[in-house]
């Protein structure tokens, strides 16, 4: 009954904020300003944290850890989407005034198809606990992947996404106002914005193959999981404009972020023998990222001495 409530309170706080979101703040585009990039950041931290706290209230105090624990993952695994983000903003040249409402939709499409995945993986799960071993083993081959490939982001133009829509409609070369398609001379056009709100959509198909695995290694409860990554990917948008001009200085994130996953995959690969705490979990994640980023800033702060 006590999660009855919670996924009650959960759609309707997700559904409230992304209508007032889409009716009020989308309706004209307009370039995202650091003030209201940290107070959107703030409001969605915020219900993240009250969402935890309703857990805690009613589940009870490890159900809340693991939600914790999930949620600071997921949130950690989406940062290294910003410098994705800003690639294809700077390929397509999208200008400050369209990024908000591109991100708005390819997020939002992303809560989607999140869902899909996640009950799959879920699913596989409950199915055969065998399946952990394959994520394990997933993660810890993108860890090692991510540690030892270099910092140049993939570009939008191999985008399998992009080829596609090649295959299917012309592109304009330049942006028809905050539209996502135009006519030109009768013919239905795509415009650099639909090019890159589909290129954003498939960035996230291919993060989810490391977060979703990553999340499911912390728990495999569907509502856990769901709520966790929902929560940190709706404040993804803000958290970009609000760190866009700083993107490049945290330069040792990836590595934070490759040693996050070698420790779920190593921890999904001895479950049978190996069962640290879900405090210790929460622990290593959070200390592990806030050490990277803390060595990131000190690095950056002795080459402007």
């Amino acid at each position: 009954m006590a999660q009855t409530w919670l996924w009650f309170a959960f759609v309707v706080t997700v559904g409230g904020m992304l209508a007032v979101d889409l009716g009020l703040f989308q309706r004209r585009s307009h370039a995202v300003t650091f003030r209201e990039a940290a107070l959107w950041s703030a409001v969605w931290i915020l219900l993240a944290l009250a969402f935890g706290g309703a857990i805690w209230a009613l589940e009870g105090r490890e159900r809340a850890m693991l939600y914790f624990t999930a949620y600071v993952l997921e949130k950690s695994l989406s940062i290294d989407n910003l410098f994705v983000f800003l690639v294809i903003f700077r390929f397509f040249r999208i200008g400050g005034e369209h990024q908000s409402r591109i991100l708005h939709w390819g997020i939002l499409g992303a809560v989607v198809m999140r869902f899909v995945f996640i009950y799959a993986g879920v699913a596989a799960v409950q199915s055969s606990r065998l399946v952990l071993y394959g994520f394990g083993v997933v993660l810890l081959w993108t860890g090692g992947k991510l540690l030892l490939a270099g910092d140049d982001p993939p570009s939008p133009e191999k985008s399998w996404a992009l080829r596609l829509l090649h295959r299917v409609l012309p592109v304009t070369e330049s942006p028809h106002g905050q539209s996502f398609f135009t006519r030109v001379e009768g013919a239905l056009y795509a415009t650099p914005l639909f090019a890159a709100l589909l290129v954003v959509e498939a960035s996230d198909l291919v993060f989810a193959v490391d977060s979703i695995p990553a999340a499911l290694g912390v728990t495999p409860d569907l509502f856990l999981v769901y709520t966790s990554n929902i929560f940190a990917m709706l404040g993804l948008r803000a958290l970009y404009f609000l760190l866009e001009r700083s993107l490049a200085e945290f330069r040792y994130l990836k590595t934070g972020i490759s040693l996050v996953l070698v420790y779920i995959g190593v921890k999904l690969l001895l479950q049978p023998w190996w069962h640290p705490a879900t405090a210790l979990s929460l622990t290593v994640v959070a200390a592990t990222l806030a050490a990277s980023i803390a060595a990131s800033v000190a690095a950056e702060r002795d080459e402007r001495l």
